[in-house]
């Protein structure tokens, strides 16, 4: 399969405002109707099958992301979490993405992909332990084929893509079983395509043929600096530069990420190697909640993407095709509801572990600089008296 680029969307403004004429992939306007031109036909036929239900769990998912994401928020900033990276507006990108992947495909997520790790089924509280300080990751990475969260910008990209080159060296590609082949899939931001690990990641996966996605979120901001002073080109033109089929797809259109990434998966599983996507959404929330976007960015440009907003979009796209269900809207929120109480309440309840357990899991077999700096710590913690006996003290 040969990428493709469909120019469907000219208004859609780059970081600083200005004209962007680079092709995207749009199946569903800001208004809520579809797109219905021969360039966006393909990509239509791979969201073929998606019926109303489908497309209310579409809806369901972005929902239920963006409340955890606001309750999160909140809870950082009653102390309850040391910080948290917001992904609020980016939903239909991971929503939709994600939704296209298959049990066995495995993900290397960065620092925000709360909706993805929605989708595939990770604890909304166990997402949240490694952000309250109490964990170094919070679940299971086999358990859900999702890597733990990586801080470290970029460097997961090169990890995804020795992890496909794994895979495809087990002859887990192209074997034809749908429930065999698979596919690996790196989530990075726009500031992650400036990190010399990226690039690495690109040359190994495209001279290797490695069945991973490069699934960009170009959120328009590396922190405070604009894609802009990022790159003189659209970032999708990245993969091409290293041989990798790339496309640019609208980030707030569900249906066309879900198409994007069902097209890209499909080429990684069947042998046909890496693809580079560019998803161009936008970061409503901060960067993190130790930053304030209001130094950096104008309040026309978040009012602009305001009324893009993929949840609204699809909600729209509902209602203009009839199958809006005010019932089903009423269930959502109460979902939404019983997510937050629940949140508050275990969050609030998760204690921080033993300082003992800083050793273990450092290194997969017995190390015995480890062991002895562990039974030096425990001579070290055994060395202070009781709080009980420590004169003036209340326990």
């Amino acid at each position: 399969m040969e990428s493709r680029d469909v120019s469907t969307a000219p208004d859609l403004p780059d970081a600083a405002g200005g004209p962007d004429d680079a092709p995207l992939v749009q199946l569903v306007t800001p208004a809520g109707s579809r797109v219905t031109t021969p360039e966006a036909e393909a990509y239509r036929e791979r969201v073929a099958h998606l019926d109303p239900a489908a497309l209310r769990g579409l809806y369901r998912d972005m929902v239920l992301t963006r409340r955890f994401d606001d309750e999160a928020t909140s809870l950082q900033r009653q102390g309850e979490l040391g910080l948290f990276a917001q992904a609020k507006g980016q939903e239909a990108a991971q929503v939709g993405s994600a939704r296209a992947l298959a049990t066995q495909d495995y993900v290397f997520p960065s620092y925000r992909e709360h909706g993805v790790s929605h989708v595939r089924g990770i604890d909304p509280t166990a997402r949240l332990r490694m952000y309250r300080g109490v964990d170094h990751g919070g679940w299971d990475p086999a358990e859900h084929n999702v890597h733990l969260y990586t801080l470290v910008i970029g460097s997961h990209v090169l990890h995804a893509t020795g992890y496909a080159m794994g895979v495809q060296r087990d002859g887990l590609v192209g074997t034809g079983d749908p429930e065999r082949d698979t596919a690996v899939v790196a989530y990075f931001g726009d500031g992650a395509t400036s990190q010399g690990d990226v690039s690495e990641a690109l040359v190994f996966a495209a001279v290797n043929n490695a069945p991973v996605v490069f699934f960009c979120q170009n959120n328009q901001w590396a922190i405070s600096e604009p894609a802009t002073k990022q790159a003189r080109v659209p970032l999708y033109r990245r993969g091409s530069g290293f041989g990798v089929p790339s496309v640019r797809v609208d980030g707030n259109d569900v249906l066309a990420c879900y198409a994007v990434m069902a097209e890209a998966l499909e080429r990684a599983r069947t042998g046909g190697g890496p693809t580079f996507v560019e998803a161009f959404t936008y970061r409503m929330g901060a960067h993190t909640t130790s930053d304030d976007p209001t130094r950096y960015r104008s309040r026309a440009q978040e009012e602009y993407w305001r009324r893009r907003d993929p949840i609204d979009r699809l909600e729209a796209l509902l209602r203009a095709e009839g199958t809006w269900d005010e019932a089903f809207a009423a269930e959502v929120a109460a979902e939404g509801e019983a997510l937050g109480e629940r949140l508050r309440t275990e969050v609030r309840a998760l204690e921080a572990p033993p300082a003992s357990t800083m050793f273990e899991h450092v290194y997969a077999s017995p190390h015995a600089v480890v062991d002895a700096d562990r039974s030096w710590f425990a001579e070290y913690e055994q060395s202070f008296e009781p709080a009980d006996h420590v004169e003036g003290s209340t326990r």
